[in-house]
This record gives C-alpha cells, sequence and structure tokens, in this order.
C-alpha cells in the first residue's frame, strides 16, 4: 500500500467533507497536515492533504469530481 494525495484542502470542514464521501464509498483515506492547517477562522497555511491508496486514486477522484470536490 502506498498513499497517494487525490486532493488538497485550505479548510478543516471542506477536507473532512471530502474524506467523509470516500468513508461513504468504502474507500479508505487519511487526512494529513490538519495540525498545520491553523491560521484563524480556518483558513490554513498548510493544505491538509486527502491521502489514498494509490490503487483507489481514480476512483477516489472520481467521487470527489461527482461532489464538485476537484482536487487542489
Amino acid at each position: 500500500m502506498a498513499l497517494i494525495e487525490a486532493a488538497r484542502y485550505f479548510t478543516r470542514f471542506e477536507a473532512s467533507l471530502a474524506k467523509g464521501r470516500l468513508d461513504a464509498a468504502d474507500i479508505p483515506s487519511f487526512l494529513f497536515d490538519m495540525e498545520m492547517n491553523w491560521g484563524g477562522a480556518d483558513l490554513g497555511v498548510v493544505p491538509a492533504r486527502l491521502m489514498v491508496d494509490d490503487e483507489d486514486l481514480t476512483a477516489a477522484q472520481a467521487i470527489l469530481a461527482e461532489e464538485g470536490d476537484q482536487p487542489k
């Protein structure tokens, strides 16, 4: 299993929603750098990275695209 970045988000809210969509589709995902995303009012300096297994990348990006969450 090799993790690869599926998307980036500059707010915890967006990152959590995207992760929830993948969880609902039974695609394991992980949020990296959430604690680095701290700039008051949830405007982070370092984006949160939504990571998935490299074998799940295509499916994950398709689900995110359906919901309008294009990787940034």
